[in-house]
């Protein structure tokens, strides 16, 4: 279920009971509705799940609504909208019919009860933190991330006031360790891009909730083959610009709350949801939502956090990714099964250091992928060239068929050297604590034919 409630553009004051009419009504529409709400299957779900036609023209694709706003039918009409005593459209900054139908598909893919898009992934993570902490408060993160998101916590994050204490998430406990009152979340990549270690999903929500900590997840890199919420998560994000699109054309990103966190049972650990919300008429978020039970985290980052900040996703990119969750199962499965044939051929490379990919790892990292990886191991892989920096330059040179982008996720194959590109701007000792070495090479294995990946490999580490 999608909540999708539309508030007032300029932040007028409401009073509560007309936030549970509001719900009320959406509840009463969705159990009218003809989608069905039993698909379980990630293949039926990406065709299926929050659609079936245009009640207009029975048109079966979703429709791009391409409009900032939407026609008032008179001064009564306007006046109950922006009151919310009457459900409607207002503007396209705080919801749109076309990223309505992908907020609803994807929180069905997760097994959410809500979704939200935005613009990008990195609003996606700025946002999943920003809606629950506060100037003074801090969150824990696991070290190993996506360069733009080690970036934006240590430094944007760091000049909001908000505090992010990096840990190494080998060890679960190092998150309760560097736990205090001011913690609000704890935050980790299911598959982190890049050293591609399973992370430790159910340890650290276990370590969390008793303490009213949420467990947030970058879920970008394992769509489909993961499912976090199953393992305790709170929330979690995507880069849609990845996977979810799978073809390059659009960036976006979205927000999925699992509905399976009790924000109102710890009032002092998490009071950006359990005290007046000034930006909100005072709404009390866990109040307000109770007759849905607990939605008060989607709720608050719809009608809060988009509103105001404004990184709305375009309906047009919201179309593109709708398309790419149509085939998302089928492509994971091709992802995983050429990556596996790869990561084969490198590890018997007499150039290759080592290959870092979930199937051929050992100890806790290879416990914890067959743990968390249900439905293949992705796409993703790294290695480490011999002869360090020079020779893994050399090779991303040599390539013929395969893009250096700084992307990953495209059904064509890509390459990049992260320490020189995606992760310049951190350190060498934030390098090594990432697990890029100066050798390192990230792929992203798309759906080409083994074959010809294979015999691009060859010729470009022929040169090295």
């Amino acid at each position: 279920m999608n909540i999708l409630v539309y508030i007032l553009y300029k932040g007028v004051a409401i009073r509560h009971n007309l936030i549970y009419l509001i719900i009320k009504i959406h509840k009463f529409i969705e159990e009218l509705s003809p989608m069905s709400k039993t698909y379980t299957n990630p293949e039926t779900i990406g065709l299926h799940a929050g659609w079936r036609k245009d009640e207009n023209t029975n048109s079966v694709a979703v429709p791009i609504h391409q409009t900032s706003s939407f026609q008032f039918d008179d001064c009564d009409h306007a006046a109950n909208l922006f009151a919310l005593s009457e459900l409607g459209n207002i503007y396209s900054r705080i919801m749109n019919p076309t990223c309505a139908v992908l907020e609803d598909r994807m929180a069905a893919l997760e097994g959410g009860v809500g979704a939200l898009a935005v613009a990008s992934g990195q609003a996606a993570s700025a946002y999943a933190i920003q809606n629950i902490a506060r100037k003074g408060d801090n969150i824990v993160a696991s070290s190993h991330l996506y360069g733009g998101t080690y970036n934006q916590f240590k430094n944007p994050m760091s000049d909001m006031g908000i505090e992010v204490r990096f840990v190494d998430p080998a060890d679960p406990n190092n998150f309760a360790e560097a736990t205090d009152e001011n913690t609000r979340a704890y935050y980790g990549e299911v598959l982190p891009n890049p050293s591609f270690e399973v992370f430790p999903i159910s340890e650290v929500a276990e370590i969390g909730r008793p303490l009213g900590i949420p467990l947030i997840v970058d879920n970008t890199a394992a769509p489909v083959i993961c499912k976090p919420f199953d393992h305790g998560a709170a929330v979690l994000i995507h880069s849609t610009t990845k996977f979810i699109g799978g073809h390059g054309t659009s960036i976006g990103g979205i927000i999925v709350d699992s509905g399976n966190f009790d924000w109102e049972a710890f009032p002092e650990r998490q009071p950006a949801l359990n005290t007046p919300d000034p930006s909100y008429g005072g709404a009390v978020w866990t109040e307000a939502v109770k007759p849905l039970g607990p939605i008060a985290y989607i709720l608050k980052a719809r009608t809060t956090i988009l509103r105001d900040m404004g990184a709305a996703m375009s309906p047009f990119n919201a179309f593109m990714f709708i398309q790419g969750l149509e085939t998302l199962a089928l492509r994971m499965r091709e992802h995983s099964a050429n990556a596996e044939i790869v990561a084969k051929y490198l590890s018997e490379h007499d150039s290759v250091e080592r290959v870092i990919y979930p199937s051929v790892m050992d100890g806790y990292a290879k416990e914890r992928a067959e743990k968390y990886l249900s439905r293949g191991n992705g796409g993703l892989m790294g290695f480490e060239v011999k002869g360090g920096r020079e020779s893994g330059e050399k090779f991303i040179n040599a390539l013929e068929m395969v893009y250096h982008v700084a992307n990953i996720g495209d059904s064509r194959s890509l390459a990049i050297h992260p320490g020189s590109t995606t992760h310049s701007q951190l350190t060498e000792e934030e390098l090594l604590s990432a697990g890029i070495t100066p050798g390192f090479v990230r792929l992203s294995i798309g759906l080409e034919h083994p074959d010809d990946i294979i015999a691009d490999f060859e010729q470009a580490l022929s040169k090295i």
